[in-house]
């Protein structure tokens, strides 16, 4: 049984310092950083009593985006309004987003170096390792029923082979909990009761709008500066279109949205190649931050190499600022919106069906990401094949890379038998990989 605490707001400075603390020390993905969290605000600081805490983690896992980047800025809000929130928020981001630019700059500069090289081949087999400890560790939290396991079978079906988009599939997974919850909410994992909820803020609606506004306001303006100053088909654009449209969809973190991101950033923009999405999300393992920041490094590839009319560096530090900027403002933006609802949300049955549903077609995405992974790292050269509305991967069985294959053995080995951390996993397999570069 969790012991209650009493709170004690905290100044809003020494909130602060706790929040660019948190910032600078969150790795490990959101299960790290919530568990962080929960020490710091609830067991040590006493700020925030564990039902609320609890209650606000619930209601950021309703939303799009960053589940611990949201409840941080739900934890700001609570202790501070707005400018809590804000702060919270931000320094939640800001010190990985600067690790991640300096790893990008690093990356786009550094290629050809053979240490360089060699650390990246090993963080590729550590990527894969971590996106199947993803997959299995998702899948024995979402799929309790067999509802739930179907939806992962469809969603995997529709995406690796009919290639729907990731969208689609969280929008359809969504409408079916949301039917399924009405009638028979116990197939979903869904209780049945409705919980007692206390009256409704009657502000609420008016708090709503004036966030709502404010906040697409905010997020559109740099997307919309750069169409008036570079025209509407400029990489900036580009980008900022694409990762707003990403932050809407973005339910099950990085692990699901890499598969659409991959199709889009390399099929149809093509920004970047397969192999180099999977070293976007090995330098993005190794920052504190949400893992979305990998989005960073797409952007900064993106405009890194459609630099006009800056120079490469500038374009890529433009391109990743953009990203950041339309990745991680919606997020924000549905908290403070939101936050007037949340006691009500907390009752809502069909919205709690909806996302038991979107989590268990997420684990049928990361089974497609586990593979697409797989096939990239492996055998290297990976070609699509259609057939009428049915496409799959073509491959060389005999182009298989034994040195990855050894490496993805040792990350294996090192994630499900001695139970290490995933930036610990990364670090040792991109050390491992530079050896394998090094000529003695």
């Amino acid at each position: 049984m969790t012991e209650q605490v009493t709170e004690s707001k905290p100044t809003f400075a020494e909130a602060f310092k706790v929040w660019l603390k948190i910032g600078c020390i969150n790795f490990g993905g959101p299960a790290a950083q919530i568990a962080l969290m929960h020490r710091v605000v609830v067991d040590e600081k006493k700020w925030v009593e564990d039902s609320r805490f609890l209650h606000a983690l619930n209601f950021c896992m309703l939303l799009p985006g960053p589940e611990a980047q949201k409840l941080a800025t739900y934890l700001g809000w609570l202790l501070h309004g707005v400018r809590g929130g804000l702060a919270a928020g931000i320094l939640f981001v800001v010190p990985g987003a600067l690790v991640m630019l300096g790893l990008s700059l690093l990356y786009a500069l550094g290629r050809g170096v053979p240490l360089i090289d060699g650390a990246l081949f090993g963080i590729k087999a550590a990527v894969l390792v971590v996106v199947i400890e993803a997959l299995v560790r998702i899948g024995k939290r979402a799929l309790k029923t067999n509802v739930l396991r179907a939806l992962a079978g469809a969603a995997f079906v529709g995406i690796f082979f009919l290639e729907l988009p990731f969208p689609l599939i969280v929008a359809g997974a969504a409408l079916i909990g949301y039917a399924v919850s009405r009638t028979a909410p116990e197939r979903l994992g869904v209780g049945a009761k409705i919980e007692d909820v206390p009256p409704p803020d009657p502000d609420r609606w008016r708090h709503f709008f004036i966030a709502s506004i404010a906040g697409v306001l905010i997020w559109f303006a740099p997307v919309a500066l750069a169409a008036l100053v570079f025209g509407p088909h400029h990489v900036l654009v580009n980008v900022g279109l694409f990762f707003s449209k990403l932050a809407v969809v973005s339910f099950g973190g990085a692990y699901a949205l890499l598969a659409y991101m991959a199709q889009q950033a390399v099929e149809n923009y093509g920004w970047m190649t397969a192999p180099e999405m999977v070293d976007g999300l090995g330098l993005a393992e190794t920052t504190p931050g949400p893992l979305i920041l990998v989005t960073q490094f797409v952007g900064f590839l993106a405009a890194f190499r459609d630099a006009a009319p800056f120079s490469a560096v500038l374009a890529g530090i433009l391109g990743a600022a953009m990203t950041t900027w339309v990745t991680f403002v919606p997020s924000m933006l549905w908290i403070f919106a939101g936050a007037p609802f949340v006691e009500r949300l907390r009752a809502n049955r069909q919205l709690s069906g909806a996302l038991a549903a979107i989590t268990a077609a997420v684990v049928g995405v990361i089974l497609n990401l586990s593979i697409w992974f797989a096939l990239h790292v492996l055998f290297g050269t990976v070609t699509e094949q259609h057939s009428g509305p049915i496409r799959w991967f073509a491959f060389d069985p005999n182009a298989l890379d034994k040195r990855a294959l050894m490496l993805a053995a040792t990350a294996a080995v090192i994630t499900f038998r001695f139970h290490r951390s995933l930036i610990e996993v990364v670090c040792v397999m991109a050390v491992l990989g530079a050896l394998t570069h090094l000529k003695f």
